[in-house]
């Protein structure tokens, strides 16, 4: 009796080892894949985002492994030896951002390009299965980025307004945690002064289109992107003071890096 009590007590002392041995190994196992997870989201969350201007307001950003196209407008030949864009964003009616000659121009073979209604009635018909339309406040996925269209508009709001709300989209760009917001032809909006968590901004500030200076470094400390870039800055009267802009910004919050891209290559300095 007491040989076989000393068996049974060898037999739990042994699988009580054996378990615990096997919950330490499944543990040693999530840590590994958790740390593995954690890397690879770091790699990803940390992409660079390359912004090359080409004018105005166009640009091609390549983003990590993709790459998409701002505005289009220019001819094909603007965009000579960049990359075929993964997907198209363009954000209004006028001509500084929509080009239906360059967009026909291109290969547009498996290109999303995302745009807003008044857009799509704007350019020709045969443009129609690439293009994939968005309202303020909605929200696609293209690849792995999801993209949400913003509003984009004058203030004091009227009919008669450069821009009227509604008809135009800025946008939110986001991957793995990343964001940047091209805020379009915009004021100092209260749908920009609440934007949240935003990495890079390339905010407008040109007379009597968009907003001033001023109201642009104002809206900017609201939200407190990152980094904030200015573009579509050339207006009526010349260029807008963009060293103004980031004296403004870093005097109000020293954190924000303001970031001054060759939007105008032909500009006289």
């Amino acid at each position: 009796m007491k040989y076989l009590l000393t068996l049974l007590a060898v037999g739990i002392l042994f699988t009580g080892c054996k378990n615990e041995n096997k919950e330490n190994e499944d543990t040693e196992a999530k840590k590994e894949n958790t740390s593995e997870v954690a890397q690879n989201e770091t790699a990803a969350d940390t992409a660079s985002i390359d912004i090359q201007p080409i004018s105005h307001a166009t640009a091609v950003i390549n983003w990590g492994d993709a790459t998409f196209y701002l505005d289009p407008v220019g001819g094909a030949e603007a965009f000579e030896g960049m990359e075929k864009p993964d997907f198209i964003l363009i954000t209004d009616i006028h001509g500084d951002h929509m080009s239906a000659e360059t967009l026909q121009a291109m290969d547009l073979e498996g290109v999303h390009v995302i745009v807003p209604q008044a857009v799509k009635e704007q350019l020709p018909e045969e443009l129609n299965s690439v293009l994939r339309t968005l309202d303020n406040g909605a929200t696609t996925k293209v690849m792995d980025f999801y993209i949400e269209a913003i509003p984009m508009y004058n203030l004091p709001e009227d009919p008669n307004a450069f821009h009227t709300k509604g008809r135009g989209n800025g946008y939110v760009v986001e991957r793995n945690g990343q964001r940047l917001y091209i805020a379009g032809d915009t004021e100092d909006i209260p749908e920009m002064r609440n934007m949240e968590d935003i990495d890079i901004a390339l905010v407008p500030m040109n007379l009597p289109y968009t907003m001033t200076v001023e109201d642009a470094a104002d809206g900017v400390l609201a939200f407190a992107p990152k980094k904030v870039i200015p573009f579509h800055f050339r207006g009526k009267d010349g260029f807008a003071d963009v060293e103004k802009f980031k004296t403004l910004v870093n005097e109000g919050n020293q954190d924000i890096e303001v970031e001054m891209l060759e939007w105008y290559p032909d500009r006289a300095e």
